[in-house]
């Protein structure tokens, strides 16, 4: 009987962390732009055309524009849509909408990958909690991305905080992966599971983790155009990414524009590894 082979993560030097940063921040910065456009009446590909040109401006590359046909330079998921809606110039937002939006960019061949999710206007206040603790959700993964952890340490930590702010749906099939000098990269993270399986994190590893999570059902599908998944029962979903690399003094978000030192204080973490 043959042992099954744990997939390759792509090892990183110094130096090319910090090429990823360029990346990162880059995109950390566009999705602040995009942040601040967000109002009642703006359309998707609005959003779209704000992001290709501040990451072309700044000598990126769209990682999404292209990606096995995907026609935008963000992912822009209006409510229900959790992952992977197409911008488009007839999808307007309205007040009281929610909108996750997926942003990549490749800066010098290296990747950089975060996603937010935004109110548009006054939304309630069952929204405004799924948003929080979607987030926060996220950064407790991102603490447990320390040099000795297990892989699905940072999926238990998601799941975990999760079950103890209400009952909410865990999207199963979609999570976080590797990347480098690709957007999508083994392994794929899981948001939920149990701890300590998988390959152990060393430093130079470089993964993007990204709970979605649902006021409703944990179930999803695919709408016909090939790409926009869905909450089976139409309620509303969140959805927050952020790429970080890790290092010897913990986590480094490189995504994030102050890498993460101000989540990691609000948590009472330091990162530091194990």
């Amino acid at each position: 009987m043959f042992k099954r082979r744990r997939p390759a993560i792509q090892m990183k030097t110094a130096e090319q962390i910090e090429l990823m940063r360029k990346a990162g921040l880059l995109v950390g910065e566009t999705l602040a732009l995009l942040r601040a456009a967000v109002e009642p009446g703006v359309s998707t590909l609005d959003l779209d055309k704000i992001a290709e040109a501040n990451i072309r401006d700044h000598g990126g590359i769209p990682s999404f524009k292209g990606y096995h046909g995907f026609t935008g330079t963000i992912c822009a998921s209006i409510n229900e849509e959790i992952v992977h809606g197409i911008p488009r110039p007839d999808k307007v937002l309205r007040d009281g909408d929610v909108i996750s939006i997926d942003c990549g960019a490749i800066v010098e061949g290296w990747h950089g990958d975060s996603a937010i999710t935004v109110p548009v206007g006054e939304i309630t206040p069952e929204l405004e909690k799924l948003l929080a603790v979607t987030e926060t959700s996220l950064w407790h993964g991102l603490a447990a991305g320390v040099a000795g952890a297990r892989l699905t340490d940072m999926s238990h930590a998601i799941e975990s905080y999760l079950r103890t702010q209400g009952s909410y749906g865990i999207v199963e099939g979609y999570g976080g992966h590797g990347i480098g000098t690709e957007m999508h990269m083994d392994p794929l993270i899981p948001n939920h599971g149990a701890p300590g399986h998988g390959p152990v994190l060393e430093v130079g590893m470089c993964f993007a983790v990204e709970p979605m999570v649902n006021l409703g059902t944990k179930e999803t599908e695919e709408l016909d155009d090939g790409w926009t998944v869905v909450t089976t029962d139409g309620r509303s979903s969140a959805h927050f990414e952020h790429t970080f690399a890790v290092t010897g003094d913990g986590p480094r978000v490189l995504t994030a524009l102050d890498e993460g030192r101000e989540w990691f204080a609000k948590l009472g973490s330091d990162g530091s590894a194990r």
